[in-house]
């Protein structure tokens, strides 16, 4: 086995296993890419206040994320075709995750469905909804998630619109590939994969097929996904959709401090400070840029997480230090899973814990939920959408 030593590591064995329109998928934005790369390098303005001579035994990461004890405040974030980066991939990461002590998020665009996931965990996951035009699907997709014990809605509201994706748009992607010619050469490659793929029956969105009136097979699942996002979504919809779920609410993709009000008026338990990690608004801000002000907003009316451009414990260590009760990583455990499978999102989460835990010892914390903007060295304007760095 490989010596894994960064998540970069990860990163590259993914890129030559994975075939490319599933690489592609996880590393690209949408447009230009900007917000993609910003979400990135911006963590890289923020430094760290060294200190020496402090107490650095029994150190813990240890806390909560939405009453959830979690072994770092860490959560699987939701990705969609996860299960086509490596074959069964929502379950492998699921059991890794669940193995490891913190949450993972089930997309509604998953390749392994509620039920299969759910059934292969002991421990309840959480579910990530996007609002289709269809309510009795929606509906009924709720109810399937809490037959399955799903506590957690994580609950989506920057995707009404598809952003533009040229990569994808370019590769053709589809669950499961179309056999093109380019694609039958770039497959001829990957065989490990396909010998992986050839060995399960889950090639297709199982949240989805089967379940939504009109889609019986994959070829009706194109059609029907981009006609389906609700461009009606508003606040009186989300409350109607809280109201209908009844449970444990995080809402995910915010990114502006008059809907975070909106999303603590709600009665959300935790916002996710989010850009769809570059996948929509291109020329967004960072989401790092953002948490500040947002936490700020918020005022510790309901627990602020955020994702977007994580990629190393110290990254975790810098949202923490700004204000975070938590964070979500995709592309982090993503790059693990399609590299070694299970094994990777377990050394992916393993790394990142390493890293999170010197780190702080580093800067003179010995408990997480100790970290704080004294931590942190910050350049000027760092949190200020309108100043450019």
């Amino acid at each position: 086995m490989p010596v894994i030593t960064c998540i970069e590591d990860l990163r590259r064995m993914h890129r030559r296993r994975a075939p490319r329109m599933f690489w592609d998928y996880c590393e690209s934005g949408s447009w230009t890419e900007q917000t993609f790369r910003d979400n990135v390098t911006d963590f890289g303005h923020i430094r760290l206040r060294q200190r020496v001579a402090v107490d650095m035994s029994d150190r813990s990461v240890r806390t909560t994320m939405a009453g959830q004890a979690v072994a770092m405040p860490v959560a699987l974030a939701p990705v969609g075709l996860t299960g086509m980066q490596n074959a069964d991939g929502e379950i492998k990461a699921a059991r890794a995750a669940e193995a490891f002590g913190v949450p993972f998020t089930l997309s509604t665009m998953s390749i392994c469905s509620i039920e299969d996931v759910a059934a292969q965990t002991s421990r309840p996951i959480w579910f990530q909804l996007y609002v289709m035009k269809d309510d009795d699907f929606v509906r009924r997709l709720m109810e399937r998630a809490k037959a399955a014990g799903v506590e957690t809605l994580v609950l989506t509201l920057d995707l009404q619109v598809l952003g533009q994706r040229h990569r994808d748009l370019k590769n053709g992607l589809s669950a499961p590939p179309k056999l093109t010619l380019p694609t039958l050469l770039d497959l001829s490659t990957k065989w490990a994969w396909g010998l992986e793929m050839l060995g399960t029956r889950r090639r297709s969105f199982g949240n989805i097929v089967g379940h939504a009136q009109g889609v019986s097979d994959t070829s009706s699942l194109g059609s029907w996904i981009a006609e389906q996002f609700d461009l009606r979504l508003d606040w009186e919809k989300v409350a109607r959709l809280r109201d209908l779920w009844g449970r444990k609410l995080v809402l995910k993709g915010i990114l502006d401090a008059e809907d975070a009000e909106q999303a603590v008026k709600i009665g959300a338990d935790a916002i996710v400070v989010s850009n769809h990690g570059g996948r929509q608004l291109d020329g967004a801000v960072s989401s790092i840029r953002m948490l500040p002000s947002l936490i700020d907003a918020v005022g510790g009316r309901t627990e602020v997480w955020m994702d977007g451009g994580i990629r190393s414990g110290q990254d975790v260590l810098k949202a923490l230090a700004l204000g975070a009760h938590g964070v979500m990583i995709g592309r982090a455990f993503v790059y693990g899973l399609g590299a070694m499978g299970q094994a990777g999102v377990t050394a992916a989460l393993e790394v990142i814990r390493k890293e999170l835990d010197t780190t702080m010892a580093l800067v003179g914390e010995r408990d997480v939920k100790a970290l704080g903007r004294h931590n942190l060295i910050l350049p000027q304007g760092f949190g200020d959408p309108t100043v450019r760095l």
